[in-house]
């Protein structure tokens, strides 16, 4: 059987390996806790699912525009006003199947065979996977602990060439939680000021979960506005991950190029989900904050519980709900029965084997000396998970 070439292009999101992983040692009746997904363990807020029983009783159960409803639009742009001071009209919003579909459309849009797109490390696992779908190539831009694993302005100069034409990077970012300050993305703008042929997707998935009180968007800044794709949705700070519903915020050129290539790909994203964001959007942002406050208890705890660990080095996020601690301190060690843990991915693997954890390698987000460890999950499961991930870095001899 010969597949398609495309399929070597790229590797299987190791976010989704370990969830895997972790579903078939459940399966065998092992009790697992997942510190792996990305996912609120809250509720979709019930004002939310009320718009979503209504829409399936009002019978919006067609087609839908490809670039989502009118009103939805509308209500994205007014959410970016209210919340960011960005102006945008419905013909710069393309709402699609999930934020990951918005990041899919944004890259095929934009990038050609050859063509260069500046990552900073750590980023993201789907990022550099969809640039070289589009036949693109990734320039991974390491940053440092130093600087809250944030690029420089400096590092992006020394990485820009001729040949570049993205920057994709998250704020708060997924895996460290480092969000960029008003001050940080100047510098970034100073930059891209001298190099008017580089576009820039901002991914703002996890603006809500922020602990600083303070979310700026590099589009804020109108030097650079015009070439700014803000991708956003609602799994992050609505817990609305199964409904599947992400936009984006554009030049209408990038929008319409977007709406033109999921066109062919899903068409418009599913009714019944699309209803209730304009709720999500426009109504009680209560039940939202409220979940924050959960976040940043648990936030809280988590660092205590590893200050407990010895050998574990890391900042403490300001935003998202992941914690990236360095634990190369544990890399050529031995496990009890004698195998050698020399990285990251093995580490990972005697957790979940040994421990019944389940993490992800910091590999994975190109950070081979961290693993990334997620909070969105109950403060009793991350009490009794890292208790396990104590006791079997103990173990390591």
């Amino acid at each position: 059987m010969h597949l398609s070439s495309l399929l070597t292009r790229f590797n299987e999101p190791e976010t989704l390996k370990m969830a895997k992983l972790g579903r078939e040692l459940r399966a065998k009746g092992v009790d697992l806790t997942d510190l792996s997904l990305g996912e609120p363990d809250f509720d979709t807020p019930q004002h939310i699912k009320e718009a979503a029983k209504k829409a399936i009783d009002d019978n919006f159960s067609h087609y839908t525009p490809v670039a989502g409803f009118l009103d939805l639009r509308e209500a994205v742009c007014a959410k970016l006003k209210r919340d960011n001071g960005l102006h945008y009209t419905p013909e710069q919003v393309v709402v699609s199947t999930g934020a990951k579909q918005s990041i899919a459309n944004t890259v095929l849009a934009i990038v050609d065979q050859g063509d260069e797109v500046i990552i900073p490390t750590p980023y993201w696992v789907t990022y550099s996977e969809i640039v070289k779908l589009a036949g693109g190539v990734p320039v991974l831009v390491k940053t440092s602990f130093k600087h809250g694993f944030k690029i420089t302005a400096d590092e992006l100069r020394a990485h820009i060439t001729p040949k570049t034409k993205l920057f994709m990077f998250s704020s708060p970012c997924n895996p460290t939680g480092a969000i960029y300050t008003k001050d940080e993305l100047a510098l970034l703008v100073n930059v891209f000021e001298q190099h008017p042929g580089i576009f820039i997707m901002s991914d703002e998935i996890y603006e809500h979960i922020n602990f600083t009180g303070e979310h700026v968007s590099i589009a804020s800044f109108p030097s650079v506005k015009e070439r700014c794709i803000i991708i956003n949705g609602l799994s992050k700070g609505f817990a609305m991950t199964g409904w599947r519903l992400g936009y984006i915020a554009a030049p209408a050129e990038i929008a319409k190029a977007c709406d033109k290539i999921q066109g062919q790909f899903t068409s418009g994203a599913n009714s019944i989900a699309q209803r209730a964001a304009v709720t999500a959007l426009l109504g009680d942002l209560r039940p939202t904050l409220d979940m924050v406050k959960k976040f940043r208890e648990r936030r809280d705890i988590v660092m205590q519980l590893m200050s407990a660990i010895p050998g574990l080095e890391c900042h403490t996020p300001p935003g998202a709900f992941y914690v990236f601690p360095d634990v190369s301190a544990y890399f050529n060690k031995k496990t009890p029965d004698g195998s050698l843990v020399e990285n990251a991915d093995d580490l990972c693997m005697y957790l979940l084997n040994s421990a019944h954890v389940s993490v992800v390698t910091g590999k994975a987000f190109g950070e081979p000396n961290c693993i990334r460890m997620s909070f969105a999950n109950s403060t009793e499961n991350i009490k009794k998970g890292f208790e396990k991930i104590r006791l079997a870095l103990a173990s390591l001899s």
